[in-house]
Parts: structure tokens; sequence; C-alpha cells
């Protein structure tokens, strides 16, 4: 097999969580140019005539949505339900749905702590272990969480967004450690700083973002388009070998 054969996904279904904006639309759309068939899954994404499913099917690669509240555990179980009632399986997982919640450490309420958890980390353990169970099940699968520079670093202002992204890390790590021998592979994407609705704040704040971008060694924000390459990559047979790894795509920000 060539090496651009083994970028090919003709014939793989991936779901991909938080696909209607930004980088898991990014995301979504990478995997369809590859070859793969949808799954989209969004709070607020509709369920028919979304602009990425629509983008999606001009590709030529079928497109089905579902909406769910990632912070809500009844709404994930009851979406297991309607992928399995559904017949989806999926062969490639992307877990980037997520929230972020800013607020002083000693003001941080329970409210901001329970929804970001339960968006960022508690669902996608949830998806990842009972879709996940099926591809170990198959003896083949490919897991990609959406990480952060904050699985490395606490930031400002955000402790529940985080604790999420660095549990992401170490739960990446976990799951592939089990899941590595049976030809399943979880590895995470770590973004720096990119233009898209959780960092419009930062970017607004002339001070902050001009601190920001002096040390990006790139000297921009990334973009979501910057997260196709590594999503194909990772989803596919050329990172058959790749198990248990945070890969940033950060500009330089981490190189720092």
């Amino acid at each position: 097999m060539s090496i651009l054969q083994q970028f090919d996904l003709s014939g793989k279904t991936a779901l991909v969580t938080g696909c209607k904006r930004g980088i898991g639309r990014a995301m979504a759309t990478a995997l369809a140019e590859a070859g793969a068939d949808i799954i989209g899954v969004s709070a607020s994404l509709e369920l028919s005539g979304s602009s990425v499913g629509e983008e999606v099917e001009a590709l030529g690669r079928s497109f089905r949505a579902y909406q769910c509240d990632l912070s809500n555990r009844r709404n994930v179980y009851e979406l297991l339900d309607q992928l399995k009632g559904d017949s989806v399986v999926p062969d490639i997982l992307v877990n980037n749905a997520g929230t972020i919640l800013r607020q002083p450490a000693a003001e941080h309420s329970d409210e901001y702590w329970d929804t970001v958890i339960n968006t960022n980390l508690n669902a996608p353990f949830i998806l990842t272990r009972e879709i996940g169970r099926e591809m170990v099940q198959r003896g083949y699968g490919k897991i990609i969480f959406t990480a952060s520079l904050l699985t490395f670093q606490g930031g400002i202002l955000v402790p529940g967004y985080a604790a999420s992204k660095g549990a992401i890390g170490s739960l990446v790590k976990a799951f592939a450690n089990e899941w590595a021998a049976k030809n399943v592979n979880v590895n995470a994407i770590a973004p720096g700083y990119i233009a898209t609705d959780n960092t419009e704040a930062l970017r607004e704040d002339q001070e902050r973002s001009k601190s920001i971008l002096a040390r990006i060694p790139a000297g921009r924000w990334g973009e979501p388009n910057d997260f196709k390459g590594i999503t194909v990559f990772l989803a596919s047979d050329a990172a058959r070998y790749v198990h248990g790894t945070v890969i940033n795509v950060d500009g330089g920000w981490m190189g720092r």
C-alpha cells in the first residue's frame, strides 16, 4: 500500500462531536475529503440542511446529524441508544465537543465546574468506553480527542477547563495502554490559540491578544483548517503505530 493510499478513508464512518463550527467542522470536512462518511453530533446541529452537512455531501459523502447536549449524562446515553437503533457503527470517533467558562478560581461556581467537566471529560469518556468497546471487539478503530494547551498548563480564570483538559491527556494514555494491542488507536490533538468562538474574548482583549501573539513563534492565531491534516493522519492507517500521544497544533507555543 502506497503512502497516499494509507490516508484513504473510503468506506469508513466517522462520528465527530462538536462538528457544527470551528475546529470540529474542519475535522468533519477533512475526514469527508479523505473518503469517510460523517455522523455529526452537536447540541444545536440542525437535523437536516446544516451547512456542515451540505459541505460534506458536496464532497460525495453521506452526513447524518444528531442533536445531543453533552453536558447532560442522560442525553449522552440517549444518543448512544439512537446510534444503536440506527445501526450506526463508527470506525472513527472524534471527541471534539467542548466548552469553556471563565471565572476566577475563588468564584468558580459548582454549576460552571459541573458543566465543563460533564461536557469536556465525562461525555467523551462515556462515548469512548461504549463505542470503543465495539471497536475492540471488531479489532479496529481510531479515536481522537481534542485536548488543549491546558492539558499541559494551568491557564488563567478557567480552573474547570484546565482540569478537564489535563484529565483528557491522562485518559488518552489510559485507553491506549489497554487498547493498542487490540488495533484501536487512541490519541489526542492539542490546539493552541485558535480563532474560534472559545477564544473570542481573548482576541477582543487587545492587550491579552498582543501578549499571546508575541509568544507564538508562527506569529498568528491558528485557524480551524490547520487541523485537517493531523485529523486525517490520526484517523488513517498511516498512524497505525501511534498510540497514547497528544500532538500539539499550536504554532510552536509549547516549543517556547
